[in-house]
């Protein structure tokens, strides 16, 4: 959640000093030597997890061919007792992860970049990362790719502070490392890099682009020297598009615009259901894994994040009523183990949809209207990009996703006819993406970014009432009596300020002292100046920050010359915050 003590503190928006600071301090080469080290060492980080995944695969399953796989070869008892342990495990371990995580900020790699100060805490990511993996190693409906790019955010924030590199700095290297960790988990560069700009940082500026390029160019390399150089969901023998079947993508894509929220409202109905629950969260991600063994007795394909079936699918190995069931149980599966709190990516079993509901529009395509109808294979594609278009709104890092994992290139018209009707009715919908939460945090600090250009001057409120150096204890009482104040300025003839008056001060010095003391005392006495001042040159996050610390209700502001002219009251500071957080709501 985020407070008035983050807002106050760091309302300088991440995309401005992304494409300002770092730059013009550290300069464009070396912010690309450090970019080329976060990707070397996400990829790294991402296949290590891989590895790790597939090793304890075999501990649970005795199968290394993959979850789906392994999940036929099972008898029925075990497909459910294994996700089912597979989630109390996982759930233990974030339980401990999130006790850790109230002990530190900044656990998630997007907050890291768009609010924080560029450090992700490495023990509070791997704790959640070894969650996520007994999630998916045991079966979960989830995707890979949220640990692998936690996973490589934080070894990205570790080098980041090694090296000692200033906060914009560690938070481009943060975002750097984020693109690696989605470059190597789908193969996909030019996506990679392009989500991190788009969804995180919501700036596609060239100063903070091209760091993100070299990441994920390192990361795709790197990964290339140490596994096969193939598309991730290769797909052969595609005809180029005539003129009828463009109906069919254009259908595609508005069908994708209208499940897309069904989708996304199913996983939050589901996620809100849970936290409902009164059960300590071992437990709630325990039953998210039940879930998924009951429905995995009959249709094994549920298990994983469904890469091996979205495979099958782009060859045309399911058709009709089999692929609709599988459809059905997948979504459910998916919301269940989401909607129990485990930790993991969205976007595989969101490609999953897509193609399963691709192919199933084309094979109805090919039913009533056979001269628009697309091939096969091309429509699962297609409606992939849409579809993961309707859930990110983010259509042209949709567009290279697919482009990229497929190979496919002759599809490139058709996606962008898809993704852009699918996003149009998205918008017509007015319904919010799978990143909402980050989209929010970026408009928000937009909103109160100009905070720290605001003169504080702005919310100056003239003439307060004050004190003269030479008012005696008569007129000082009286003074705190009619204005009912905790301070009171004091000045000279002048009118330049020399302090404050405290209310508790006077108090106490007319409880301890005698009539004669009080006769000769005048208020310059009794004058402090540890109040806090305010000045015309300083900002109202500035202004935020001293008001913090002061219990008070008004700091005076001072001019040239230490000339007072005037109040400016916490609660038009305030109110003028709240008037740019109602911007976004």
């Amino acid at each position: 959640m985020i407070t008035i003590k983050q807002i106050s503190t760091r309302t300088v928006s991440c995309a401005h000093l992304l494409q300002t600071e770092h730059f013009a301090r550290d300069g464009f080469g070396l912010s690309l030597v450090w970019a080329a080290l976060a990707g070397f060492a996400g990829a790294l980080a991402t296949m290590l997890f891989r590895a790790c995944i597939s090793a304890l695969v075999w501990l649970e399953t005795g199968h290394v061919t993959g979850l789906v796989e392994a999940a036929r070869a099972l008898p029925p008892t075990v497909r459910v007792l294994v996700p089912t342990t597979g989630g109390l495990i996982a759930g233990t371990i974030l339980w401990l992860a999130r006790r850790r995580g109230r002990r530190e900020s900044g656990g998630d790699y997007m907050e890291s970049i768009v609010i924080g100060d560029g450090i992700v805490p490495p023990g509070e990511s791997l704790l959640r990362s070894v969650s996520s993996l007994f999630s998916i190693a045991s079966g979960g409906s989830i995707g890979r790719e949220g640990p692998m790019v936690q996973l490589a955010a934080a070894v990205a924030s570790l080098i980041a502070r090694a090296v000692n590199l200033g906060v914009p700095q560690r938070r481009l290297l943060v975002a750097c490392g984020a693109a690696a960790g989605l470059t190597a988990a789908y193969n996909a560069p030019l996506a990679g890099a392009l989500f991190v700009a788009e969804i995180v940082l919501g700036s596609i500026a060239i100063e903070s682009l091209v760091p993100l390029l070299v990441a994920a160019m390192v990361a795709n390399l790197t990964t290339h020297v140490l596994a096969p150089d193939v598309p991730l969901y290769p797909i052969e023998g595609l005809a180029h598009v005539h003129g009828a079947t463009y109906v069919s993508y254009a259908a595609i894509g508005i069908v994708a615009g209208l499940c897309g929220p069904l989708f996304l409202g199913l996983i939050n109905a589901t996620r809100r259901r849970v936290e409902r629950m009164t059960l300590p969260l071992p437990l709630k991600m325990m039953m998210g894994g039940l879930v998924v063994g009951i429905i995995s007795v009959r249709v094994p394909e549920v298990w994983g994040n469904g890469y091996s079936t979205i495979n099958a699918i782009l060859q045309g190995q399911w058709i009709g009523g089999a692929l609709l069931i599988v459809l059905l149980c997948k979504i459910a599966a998916t919301a269940s183990t989401v909607g129990s709190g485990a930790i993991g990516g969205v976007f595989t079993p969101t490609l999953f949809v897509g193609a399963a509901l691709g192919s199933l529009m084309t094979q109805g395509f090919a039913q009533w209207m056979p001269d628009a109808a697309p091939q096969e294979q091309a429509g699962a594609a297609v409606a992939m990009g849409a579809f993961l278009a309707a859930t990110t709104q983010a259509p042209l890092t949709s567009i290279l996703m697919v482009l990229e994992m497929t190979g496919a290139y002759v599809l490139v018209l058709p996606l962008m006819l898809a993704c852009v009707v699918a996003q149009f009715v998205i918008r017509m919908l007015r319904a919010k993406s799978i990143y909402a939460a980050a989209e929010h945090r970026r408009q928000l600090y937009a909103a109160v970014h100009d905070l720290s250009l605001k003169s504080v001057a702005a919310l100056l409120r003239p003439s307060p009432p004050t004190l003269r150096m030479d008012d005696q204890i008569p007129a000082i009482v009286a003074a705190f009596d009619l204005w009912r104040f905790q301070y009171l300025y004091v000045v000279d003839t002048k009118g330049h300020y020399l302090g404050a008056i405290s209310l508790h001060d006077l108090r106490k010095f007319l409880a301890e002292s005698d009539a004669s003391t009080q006769a000769d005392c005048v208020a310059l006495a009794l004058t402090t100046k540890t109040l806090q001042v305010l000045n015309e040159d300083m900002t109202l996050e500035q202004a935020l920050a001293l008001f913090r610390a002061h219990r008070g209700e008004r700091l005076p502001l001072v001019g040239n010359r230490d000339l007072l002219l005037g109040a400016v009251w916490k609660t038009d500071v305030l109110l003028e915050l709240q008037q740019r957080l109602s911007l976004v709501r």
